[in-house]
């Protein structure tokens, strides 16, 4: 019993120490299910996303592994910010939340597809059975603008602007290389149009604009913490007169 308690107190001390995780963890609920509820929705899309630049890009089915890799990428690196540096994971928290979210305004306003995907019949080794796999359970809709190329930009701008990883050159040159060639397989593997990686990487540069160069985070805080003052200097006037 006295094993319990301590395991509960343990717990409960390190959801408070990083409470910060819990908006995250709740909008990925919220993500996942408008996302599985648009795919369930978009069977046949309204509109094709087809650029002329697309048909002489081949398919290379080893791009499956940095694509795959995307996700511990990701969720990797939230975490790490996560648990050693709240100002970075705010920031790269409200890059990925932005452009998440007007995506999935976008694909339920404009549902939209692709029709790139070669017709496998068969696996031709262990990367084009992977890529079978990934065609099964991922559907060619809902593609604009390529999360997968947004987010990829999303991780790669905070681990380059964070001071403390910055001192760490193989880590730089890791990620920029891992970040490139994810945003490589999306289209490599017919997963994604020219134009969504296109257009992902123009909402990702305005992005990285907005909180690494504005820093509207850091703005918003001097905002609210002059309106605390505020209102504590009013209440003294109040009190004292």
């Amino acid at each position: 019993m006295g094993f319990i308690k301590k395991a509960y107190y343990k717990l409960n001390e390190f959801v408070h120490r990083h409470k910060e995780g819990i908006p995250f963890l709740l909008y990925t609920v919220f993500y996942l299910t408008w996302f599985s509820l648009l795919e369930k929705s978009v069977i046949v899309p309204k509109y094709l996303i087809h650029l002329e630049a697309d048909n002489h890009i081949p398919f290379i089915p080893a791009f499956i592994i940095p694509y795959e890799i995307w996700f511990p990428y990701v969720l990797g690196t939230v975490l790490y910010f996560l648990f050693t540096s709240k100002k970075d994971y705010w920031k790269l928290f409200s890059f990925l939340v932005t452009g998440m979210t007007v995506f999935l305004i976008i694909s339920t306003f404009w549902p939209n597809g692709q029709d790139l995907r070669p017709n496998l019949v068969g696996s031709k080794g262990l990367f084009e059975s992977m890529v079978l796999q990934l065609y099964s359970t991922d559907t060619p809709t809902n593609i604009w603008p390529s999360i997968h190329v947004y987010n990829s930009l999303g991780i790669e701008f905070a681990i380059a602007k964070s001071e403390k990883l910055r001192r760490y050159k193989w880590v730089q040159i890791s990620s920029f290389t891992l970040s490139l060639l994810i945003i490589l397989s999306t289209m490599f593997l017919k997963q994604h149009s020219v134009f969504d990686v296109g257009t992902a990487i123009i909402l990702g540069i305005v992005m990285y604009y907005v909180i690494y160069c504005l820093d509207v985070i850091q703005i918003m805080r001097t905002a609210r913490e002059k309106k605390l003052e505020e209102k504590k200097l009013e209440k003294e006037y109040i009190r004292k007169n």
